[in-house]
């Protein structure tokens, strides 16, 4: 399974990244800092339950990658 980490953006006065998880043929929106899947094309529920916890357990971290997420210099390398 492949993860992505979006970079911080701000709406009504919230910080908030988008975590993008991907295998072959599903995939997932999570965000953060609230933990909670927001899209899902093909996980089953037990597997949704997992990756928000998986959300929770590692949101430190997730935040830290987050904030070094740089949007121009990623448009920039494409």
């Amino acid at each position: 399974m492949n993860m992505l980490v979006s970079g911080i953006s701000t709406k009504d006065g919230e910080k908030k990244a988008y975590i993008l998880f991907e295998d072959e043929n599903r995939s997932a929106e999570g965000i953060i800092p609230d933990c909670k899947i927001v899209k899902n094309n093909g996980f089953d529920d037990d597997e949704i339950g997992h990756l928000e916890l998986y959300l929770k357990g590692n949101l430190g971290e997730l935040k830290k990658q987050a904030a070094l997420v740089n949007p121009i210099k990623a448009m920039m390398e494409d």
